[in-house]
């Protein structure tokens, strides 16, 4: 059972998809809609997205239902009538999905996901789409970063304590390892997900034993195969060389110490003065552990600096992706009964249609472009990224494990160009759209204007 299920899924909505919803049943609106969902902008310093969350909500579809409590809910309001009620009471999903699987590289404009389904199906889970892509995506593309400005260098998520919720801490985990982190603190995602979890210990545990040697004997004696020692409660370099003696008692019972954590001041120095002290003692396979409000800017400047850091322990700041908190995502109509739907609200334009982004490379292997199709074109020269994952409201494949995931974002994190792995990056990733949907795009916007304009005409002729 995933977290959110402890809610009522059907009620993670806004109002006015209900609301909408009841109109087009009175109005006999039940034709086939597709809805695309994409991100129209980068936030600052960003210049890729990470596909996260698709499986959640795939999960989630097939019993999405209204609940006799929720239908009471509803009805409590006073906002609607006793046969949409009666119309949600068997409300199913009966729609399909197409979607960039989980774990590949993005870029703006390009649909991550297209749903095609009766309207009134289609609008009622908008805001359990967006609200289901957005996070994970966000805080999966916030996690690569890390990821790459890590080089290589093991990674870790600790922001359970300050996510913004506990659901959004699971969601962090996930996207976290999906995009390359060796595992998370957090236990309950370590349950639901069957991520690798790690811990050590806080500075409280230290400070409640007399000596911090002994706090540090103890939890060995506790923990054998598994000691990493925080080591700068009082004074990190004393630390470390307490941890050489805790080291040496360890080994003489034919155990090891296997890191230790440093988790404030100048992490970049004391990393080469505690690696000093453990090599002169006879111990360099101890690993050194840094975490203290790190994300990706602090673990380059660690790295390029010279760090003797082993893994990052990263929390906050990539659990509230705090530099880019959100996404410029919309969901978006983009056909209706056959119909292509053109939005032309300054800066918030759509394409039209069904659509298809096909990915091209270059002779090294590295992504080149991508390009933007109407799906009808039946022209995709490149390698096609959406997929179907969902038909008659049913999953079209088997679900994929995490593990699974993971494989595909580091295949395409080998194949990203390097200029868009940069933590300020240097280039914008080209996207185009091809000429047939520009053509029928222009058709549809001036159409579209005329007939603005013969309605602002009759509008005018009336009030004369």
């Amino acid at each position: 059972m995933k977290l959110w299920e402890q809610y009522a899924p059907e009620l993670i909505t806004d109002l006015y998809e209900l609301t909408m919803a009841e109109s087009y049943l009175r109005e006999g609106m039940r034709g086939e809609a597709t809805f695309s969902l994409f991100i129209r902008s980068y936030p600052a310093d960003r210049s890729y997205f990470v596909s996260a969350g698709l499986d959640d909500l795939l999960q989630v579809l097939p019993d999405f239902r209204f609940s006799n409590e929720s239908l009471r809910y509803l009805s409590s309001l006073g906002k609607f009538s006793s046969e949409f009620i009666e119309y949600l009471r068997h409300f199913r999903f009966t729609g399909s999905i197409r979607a960039i699987p989980e774990g590949r590289t993005f870029f703006i404009q390009e649909p991550i996901l297209e749903v095609t389904a009766p309207i009134i199906e289609a609008q009622v889970i908008e805001t359990l789409v967006i609200n289901v892509i957005h996070v994970e995506t966000m805080l999966a593309s916030k996690a690569a970063r890390v990821y790459g400005a890590a080089s290589g260098k093991g990674l870790i998520d600790f922001g359970m304590r300050r996510a913004h919720g506990v659901d959004a801490s699971v969601k962090a985990a996930r996207s976290s390892y999906l995009a390359g982190f060796l595992g998370t603190s957090n236990l309950l995602a370590g349950k639901i997900y069957k991520i690798p979890v790690f811990g050590t210990m806080a500075h409280s545990y230290v400070a409640s034993f007399s000596s911090e040697l002994d706090s540090f004997h103890a939890f060995a004696r506790a923990f054998p195969d598994n000691t990493v020692l925080l080591i700068d409660t009082y004074d990190t370099i004393a630390g470390a060389f307490k941890a050489v003696e805790v080291a040496k008692a360890m080994r003489e019972r034919g155990n090891k110490l296997v890191g230790v954590r440093l988790d404030s001041g100048d992490l970049g120095n004391l990393s080469r003065k505690v690696r000093l002290i453990l090599n002169d003692a006879g111990f360099p396979d101890v690993k050194i552990m840094a975490s203290g409000n790190l994300d990706e800017y602090q673990v380059e400047n660690l790295v390029k600096g010279g760090s003797e850091i082993d893994f990052f322990a990263v929390g906050t700041r990539m659990a509230v992706s705090a530099d880019a908190p959100c996404l410029d995502i919309a969901y978006k109509l983009v056909e209706y009964e056959g119909r292509p739907i053109l939005k032309l609200s300054i800066g918030k334009k759509s394409w039209i249609g069904k659509k298809q982004v096909c990915r091209f490379y270059g002779a090294d292997g590295k992504m080149d472009f991508d390009r933007v199709c109407l799906l009808d074109s039946g022209r995709c020269d490149g390698e096609p990224l959406m997929e179907l994952v969902m038909k008659e409201g049913r999953q079209a494949r088997a679900p994929e494990s995490l593990t699974e995931i993971r494989a595909r974002f580091l295949d395409d994190w080998r194949k990203l160009p390097e200029q868009l792995k940069e933590i300020h990056p240097s280039q914008v990733y080209p996207v185009e759209v091809c000429e047939s949907l520009r053509e029928l795009d222009g058709e549809i916007a001036m159409l579209k204007r005329r007939e603005e304009v013969e309605e602002l005409e009759k509008c005018l002729i009336a009030k004369s």
